[in-house]
């Protein structure tokens, strides 16, 4: 025999090995061996008789389970067999967990200890109370965004739906007791990284692996999140390749929204919110990267995953308020769908990687949208300037779109009310993302160029910025 997950050796009993015991029994059991060395060879044990007597006793008083001890002999030589059963319930060691994990054994502590304790107690991260989060916390807003999604989609009964909020919460079950949940926090808090670290979506730009351009961040409810998110990747990330049919403008974009959409409720309902890390999506001219910290549920493969299989959320009280408001389906076909829509769109399935604390997917763009928006990106030969303008020039054809078509109608406009007509909650992304692609693309310019911090600053259209319009009509 060699040591394995459910084997350990040991020369000799010292009562520290209670902690062995204990691993074993919160993970799949196994066998300790006493009068066996590294090496597999029996050594024999001094009074074995009497151990055999005592460790019984030490295993029930100090771990509160029983295990089987049994005396073995090979020759002259006695050794003890100590056979331990897996738990359903967390077993510790004077208040300390300790689980077998491959051929070691390691004490649970922070994070891994709460997802340990939660799991033998049949619980979910999502579903422990959340004191401290009261009813005041909670974004009218985004519980209003939810019965109206639910009520369209039809999940939502109307009744429920019209429910004071105290009731609709306990419906969704969002209470624990007296408390809210977690869930309750992710779903329906304005911000609920004020609650856990990393709640939150991050995208970025990249040319290179090295070489980052330009990023955003993400917040508010969850589902705001993914709406956000979806928009932002396709109204400022991806270009689009353009052709004509007539005088009718196509845009394909690399990726099908859908499938997209799909990746990114698969990461925020399946995430592992107790990490304090974001989902991270990494978008190049040729591939996106989503990265999700989560796990895979027990005794779980990749090949399995990828094949058929029953829906197992990682967060069940997420996701079935996602489900009810029409996002996501309950049968655990999200994969499937991603496969299909890649399909249809005319490129690969994304490839798929757990070997990252959390599961990774990369979509790759077809060669035939990498020939049409930039032959140069086929052969390697784009040099750093080219794919700087062509990321202006997107920017501006796709972004900046609705600034070009506000001025073009108000004639100028100050940045307040630029903020109002894109219906904006804030001043703090128009200048970066608006403004200054259109500025530096020469589409708009300020009427007061001398002073460009004055109250009285308003921009209007460029000739350049007038063609550019009246090109696309």
């Amino acid at each position: 025999m060699k040591e394995s997950q459910n084997i350990e050796w040991k020369e000799s009993w010292r009562d520290e090995y209670l902690k062995w015991i204990c691993g074993f029994a919160n993970a799949q059991g196994g066998e300790l061996f006493i009068g066996v060395n590294d090496a597999g060879v029996i050594v024999g044990v001094d009074k074995a008789e009497k151990l055999l007597e005592d460790i019984p006793n030490k295993v029930r008083d100090v771990l509160g389970i029983v295990g089987e001890v049994n005396l073995k002999s090979e020759g002259a030589k006695d050794y003890l067999q100590i056979i331990v059963e897996p738990y359903p319930y967390p077993v510790s060691y004077k208040g300390q967990y300790h689980i077998r994990s491959g051929s070691t054994k390691q004490e649970l502590k922070g994070a891994a200890l709460d997802k340990f304790l939660l799991k033998k107690q049949g619980l979910h991260w999502d579903g422990v109370p959340l004191p401290g989060f009261i009813e005041e916390n909670i974004s009218v807003a985004a519980v209003d965004h939810f019965r109206k999604l639910g009520l369209k989609c039809g999940r939502l009964d109307a009744v429920v739906a019209s429910e004071e909020l105290p009731t609709l919460l306990e419906k969704l079950q969002l209470t624990e007791g007296d408390y809210l949940n977690r869930a309750a926090a992710l779903l329906f808090s304005a911000e609920p990284q004020r609650w856990f670290t990393g709640a939150f979506i991050k995208v970025a730009f990249f040319v290179s692996n090295d070489d980052l351009r330009y990023q955003d961040v993400i917040e508010g409810s969850l589902i705001e999140q993914v709406e956000k998110t979806l928009e932002l990747i396709y109204f400022k990330y991806l270009k689009a390749a353009i052709s004509y049919e007539g005088i009718q403008r196509i845009e394909t974009y690399p990726y099908p929204r859908a499938a997209l959409r799909e990746a990114l409720l698969n990461a925020v309902v399946h995430k592992d919110y107790s990490s304090g890390t974001p989902v991270q999506i990494s978008v190049y001219d040729d591939h996106l990267v989503l990265w999700n910290p989560g796990e895979l549920p027990q005794h779980w493969t990749l090949e399995r995953l990828l094949g058929k299989h029953p829906s197992t959320p990682y967060n069940p009280k997420l996701a079935n308020s996602f489900f009810l408001s029409g996002h996501i389906e309950s049968w655990g076909r999200g994969i499937e769908k991603i496969a299909e829509e890649c399909k249809n769109h005319g490129i690969s399935t994304p490839e798929y990687d757990t070997g990252f604390s959390g599961l990774m997917l990369t979509f790759k763009a077809s060669e035939s949208y990498l020939k049409t928006l930039n032959p140069a990106l086929l052969s390697n030969t784009a040099t750093v300037d080219h794919t700087v303008d062509h990321t202006v020039d997107h920017t501006v054809d796709h972004t900046v779109d609705r600034l070009l078509q506000i001025l073009n109608e108000k004639g100028s406009s100050s940045t307040r009310e630029i903020q109002s007509e894109l219906k904006l909650k804030n001043r703090a992304g128009i200048h970066q993302t608006y403004l200054k692609p259109a500025l530096e693309g020469q589409y708009i310019e300020m009427t007061l160029p001398d002073k460009p911090n004055s109250r009285l600053q308003k921009y209007r259209l460029t000739n350049k910025g007038h063609n550019f319009l009246d090109n696309k009509l």
